[in-house]
């Protein structure tokens, strides 16, 4: 049986603005750094075998942050776990973009990547790592979108209507030749910690 513990990278300044990231590059800001190190923390009571992640700053920094607590140094980073592609969407705010486009802005195109596309991405990326580690414990640092759209597509009986949290782990398993989510938008470790931050 196969674990993968999907996580949400750490918090930015374009989250804490409300600006949608989609594939623009944004660092973390401090908070998101903190955030890392609680999540780590956490995972250092248990044991992982190996860290992927998205190839984005605020995915790939979440990750190795983890990684140096947890003793993992080698980070596989890869393209198929950026966020989805958002088109002339990022960058603005909720705000900004009915200003420019009208309240019906979501139905618009813009440029924005099919929620389809992201699930082909991430569900690809999760087929190829239990290919790759048969029977263990695998962390994948992402975004959230692509990860809803991800576990829609294989676990379509969950209910994602709930946006992941910075950091957040969704637990997956396989077993049976099926997936199964155990764990959904966990951030337990946040409040563990707030009295630390």
């Amino acid at each position: 049986m196969t674990q993968i513990a999907l996580i949400r990278h750490g918090s930015t300044a374009w989250n804490k603005e409300k600006r949608s990231q989609g594939q623009t590059d944004n660092p973390l800001d401090q908070e998101g750094r903190e955030q890392a190190a609680l999540l780590a923390a956490r995972l250092a009571e248990e044991h992982w075998d190996a860290i992927y992640a998205s190839d984005l700053q605020r995915a790939s920094e979440t990750a190795r942050i983890i990684g140096e607590r947890l003793g993992i140094q080698e980070i596989h980073l890869d393209p198929r776990l950026r966020e989805m592609g958002g088109g002339q969407v990022e960058g603005t705010t909720e705000e900004e973009r009915i200003a420019k486009w009208g309240s019906d802005w979501s139905s618009l195109d813009l440029g924005k990547e099919a929620p389809a596309s992201g699930a082909a991405r991430g569900t690809e990326m999760l087929e190829e790592i239990l290919r790759q580690h048969p029977n263990a414990r695998v962390l994948v640092v992402s975004h959230g979108a692509v990860l809803r759209n991800t576990l829609r597509a294989l676990v379509p009986e969950q209910d994602i209507s709930v946006k992941l949290s910075n950091t957040s782990i969704t637990r997956m398993v396989h077993r049976d030749q099926t997936w199964h989510c155990e764990l959904y938008n966990c951030n337990a470790h946040l409040e563990r910690g707030k009295g630390t931050m």
